[in-house]
């Protein structure tokens, strides 16, 4: 089951809205901040490949500023994963929080100022870039199974080869469905409103996941695996 699992909890719903973050914020780095992931750090590598070769339309530099900002956000979400090992739900918390702040001064930035000019698309590449990082890292230490958030390459494999597994085909259809929509809002709509979109996803799993890890003493699923 998707909804109800006993053993993590409302963690599995979470990390699936979280996947459709990944899209939403992938679409608008990609479409709009000059072909370039923030969440997705296999194909920076690649950009990065074929930008030093000299393929149009890439930039090395903001490959590499992803990768940077990406690792300081991992490196903070491995932190934040550390300094609270006991309590799951109190980790996704505080982390989806850090993580709605950067998106919202992103929002807030893309609408005041635009995203054409170099230094204000590099500071969102950085801001959402650290945003994901911290996300991957607060992830992996939830240690819920078959849902990383980001990478669909060995989810899919193991969807195929595995013949298996009800979370790696909804991580592939909510990445699919985040991307389409975060899509359709730059396109159709524009930049600051794609970005409050994510925020709003954001922002709804931090309360709900709050709410659900209240009571006393913590429920099951908070503990750590």
């Amino acid at each position: 089951m998707l909804t109800h699992d006993p053993e993590h909890g409302p963690l599995v719903p979470m990390l699936l809205v979280l996947t459709v973050v990944t899209g939403v914020v992938d679409a608008v780095s990609y479409l709009e901040l000059g072909h370039v992931f923030v969440a997705n750090m296999t194909g920076n590598v690649v950009f990065l490949g074929f930008a030093l070769a000299g393929a149009a339309n890439l930039s090395a530099t903001a490959s590499l500023t992803a990768l940077a900002a990406f690792l300081l956000g991992a490196l903070a979400g491995g932190h934040l994963a550390r300094r609270l090992p006991g309590h799951r739900g109190r980790l996704l918390t505080v982390a989806v929080g850090g993580q709605a702040a950067l998106v919202a001064a992103s929002t807030v930035l893309a609408a005041a100022v635009g995203h054409t000019a170099d230094p204000v698309r590099y500071t969102l590449i950085g801001l959402l870039g650290f945003a994901m990082g911290g996300q991957n890292a607060v992830v992996r230490a939830l240690k819920v199974p078959d849902l990383t958030t980001t990478v669909l390459t060995m989810t899919i494999t193991a969807l195929a080869a595995d013949r298996t597994g009800p979370r790696r085909l909804a991580s592939a259809v909510w990445m699919f469905a985040g991307a389409l929509l975060g899509a359709l809002l730059v396109l159709h709509a524009d930049v600051p409103t794609a970005l409050a979109l994510a925020l709003v996803l954001l922002l709804a799993v931090g309360a709900l996941t709050h709410l659900a890890a209240r009571p006393t003493p913590a429920p099951a699923w908070t503990r750590p695996r």
